[in-house]
């Protein structure tokens, strides 16, 4: 592991006190350097020599590297990064039909969660990631496919384990001084973490919230997310009721479709009296296959039948389409855990 300073995720102040630098604007231009996608110190050409001599001795940009680049025909692309301790995360990019950019960010090596239909939750929790990691997934797919409209804390991981490195990272990124994200475009993807969505609506950052429902069968959802039992679906109905309502944000329910599991006209009914009195939009994923799970992926008939009960009800919701499935990078298909030393170039 490297012994230099690492500069992704830190804001000038930081790079300043670190470097010990003499001119404090000098950490600004390093600052914004790094947010116009600079990958040396040899291009940061405002930089005087000593600057970039203390720069080459002491520090470097990221403490990751990509491993390995994958590209479906439908335009989704997957980066398999390598950490500096040899484990290993991937981030995704999505395009939509309007061409928004959105990179699908990973916030830990694996997962605790165990929910059963998910690639990541069967690899078990590695460690959390570093702001400075979550932030160069955001550059390295960036620089990979352009500027980026949105980012969605949706990859590997469980994101309220790991709020604080989250919250730098944000902080970082929405920087007017630096990447200028707007907050807007920044959604989070909670398995159901109930304190977590309490201190997300009262301590922030603002932005989009989505909870992986799947199920509001409550037996069900505890076979199939075991998050369920210290977090039991009427409390976490009470949490999105506070943060739609502390934040002005509606919030979205997600649910991965399986096959004679969970779209019968029950678990219609059970979806439609959880989403009742609250500012929510249900979108509706069919199940994407991993390896070695037992599960089935509903056909098109089976989730028009659900999606059909759903808006007859007023239920605003979303049948999203598959991509990326062919490169592993659909929705519960992230799933590296660490590199081979043979893997990395």
């Amino acid at each position: 592991m490297s012994e230099k300073i690492i500069l992704s995720g830190l804001f000038p102040q930081e790079i300043c006190e670190k470097l010990s630098l003499k001119q404090a604007f000098r950490a600004k231009q390093i600052y914004q350097w790094i947010y116009k996608g600079t990958s040396s110190f040899e291009q940061m050409k405002n930089l005087d020599k000593e600057t970039k001599a203390v720069l080459e001795e002491k520090a470097q940009i990221y403490s990751s590297t990509i491993s390995k680049t994958l590209r479906d025909p439908d335009g989704t692309i997957k980066l398999q990064i390598t950490l500096n301790d040899g484990r290993a995360i991937e981030t995704v990019l999505l395009t939509d039909k309007e061409g928004r950019k959105t990179a699908c960010v990973s916030c830990q090596a694996g997962c605790a969660m165990k929910c059963a239909f998910c690639q990541t939750g069967q690899l078990g929790l590695g460690r959390n990631l570093s702001a400075g990691e979550i932030v160069e997934e955001f550059m390295y797919m960036e620089k990979e496919a352009g500027t980026l409209d949105n980012i969605v804390f949706m990859g590997m991981g469980e994101p309220m384990q790991n709020l604080d490195a989250i919250r730098k990272a944000v902080a970082v990124l929405t920087d007017k001084n630096g990447r200028a994200l707007s907050s807007r475009r920044i959604t989070l993807s909670t398995s159901g973490i109930i304190s977590g969505i309490y201190d997300l609506a009262d301590n922030g950052p603002k932005m989009r919230l989505a909870i992986s429902l799947t199920t509001a069968d409550p037996d069900l959802r505890m076979e199939l997310m075991p998050v369920t039992k210290g977090n039991p679906l009427p409390e976490l109905k009470k949490a999105i009721s506070y943060y739609a309502q502390k934040t002005g944000q509606r919030v979205t329910l997600e649910a991965a479709l399986l096959s004679g599991k969970n779209t019968g006209e029950e678990s219609a009914a059970r979806m439609i009296e959880f989403a009742k009195g609250l500012d929510v939009y249900i979108n509706l994923i069919p199940w994407n296959p991993v390896p070695g799970l037992d599960f089935k992926t509903p056909d098109y008939k089976e989730c028009e039948r659900f999606v059909s009960i759903l808006e007859k009800n007023r239920i605003n919701v979303n049948l999203r389409k598959k991509r990326g499935t062919k490169i592993g990078g659909a929705c519960g298909q992230l799933g590296r855990s660490a590199v081979e030393k043979n893997e990395i170039s």
